[in-house]
């Protein structure tokens, strides 16, 4: 099934409260269909919450999201009441994207744990059953390894329905085939290294991101048509170096949808193949600095 195409960018920070709506409502009015915001701890960059609340009151069609909310960082009943609300505030403008934690200066700084990656992804997969429970009506329950919820009956309950939309983002199989379970929206990475360095090299290339379609393909199963698949633009036009604060790693991924090369007719023709052969419909800018770049290639594809 060919989907429409849809477009964010990532925006980290703003000097002022209108500064920060007003790169908002510029996206809004580009075409893009959603302003995300990261979560860490160190580098400069908004905490979530807040900014997605600023935004969303900004605006009045942009979604507000997250790449990604780390698990580690809340625990899961308190982020389904926080999303909640600002589904809520929004009226029905959120998307959740929700990932384990992964970068080890966050964890070093704060002193806060960085267990191996398994435990944080089974703590993960308990979180988004938390979160699914407590969106919904009624009293919820949960007896996990990592969590437990007694009888919790949350309100406000979101306005969207069942759920807003879960954005899931990784590159190993492990994650890939959690996300093809219980994901609306897949962002497929280069898998980072277990000890929160960085990513691994080692799954850099064209082979190892079509790995990650068939992975996520295959354990979907009948889900997969119901799944937007999704990457984030790490280069655009021409070839720059990673910025100092970008824990990306670009540098082996020009035959990928993440390095977009070239000029703007060819870039959206790159988009086009990777929609219509592979499914890919959802593309994120990382780099705010691109913006001027990426504008016109969403401003021709919108709505196609």
């Amino acid at each position: 099934m060919k989907r429409p195409f849809r477009f964010a960018a990532v925006i980290r920070e703003a000097d002022t409260a209108k500064s920060w709506a007003d790169k908002a409502r510029r996206l809004q009015d580009s075409g893009f269909d959603v302003l995300l915001v990261p979560d860490h701890l160190v580098g400069p960059r908004f905490a979530p919450l807040a900014a997605m609340t600023a935004a969303a009151c900004a605006t009045t069609r942009l979604k507000v999201g997250t790449l990604v909310f780390a698990n580690d960082f809340r625990h899961p009943a308190l982020l389904a009441k926080e999303a909640a609300t600002i589904d809520v505030l929004s009226e029905g403008r959120l998307e959740v994207g929700l990932g384990t934690g992964w970068m080890a200066a966050d964890y070093t700084s704060a002193g806060l744990t960085l267990d191996p990656p398994g435990v944080r992804i089974d703590r993960l997969a308990e979180a988004m059953t938390v979160l699914k429970g407590l969106w919904s009506d009624g009293p919820f329950r949960f007896e996990g390894e990592h969590y437990r919820i007694t009888g919790l009956d949350q309100r406000p309950k979101p306005v969207q329905r069942p759920h807003p939309k879960l954005l899931l983002g990784g590159g190993g199989p492990r994650v890939l085939r959690l996300a093809a379970r219980e994901a609306d929206v897949i962002n497929l990475t280069m898998r980072v290294r277990a000890d929160g360095s960085g990513p691994d090299r080692a799954d850099a290339g064209l082979d190892a991101f079509l790995k990650k379609i068939d992975i996520v393909r295959t354990a979907a199963a009948e889900r997969y048509d119901a799944i937007e698949l999704g990457t984030s633009v790490l280069q655009i036009g021409v070839r720059k170096t990673e910025a100092a604060w970008s824990a990306a790693d670009s540098s082996r991924q020009d035959e990928t949808p993440q390095v977009l090369l070239g000029s703007q007719d060819e870039i959206a023709d790159k988009l086009r193949r990777w929609r219509d052969e592979h499914d890919l419909s959802y593309f994120v800018l990382h780099n705010e600095s691109d913006l001027d770049a990426f504008t016109p290639i969403v401003e021709n594809l919108a709505g196609q």
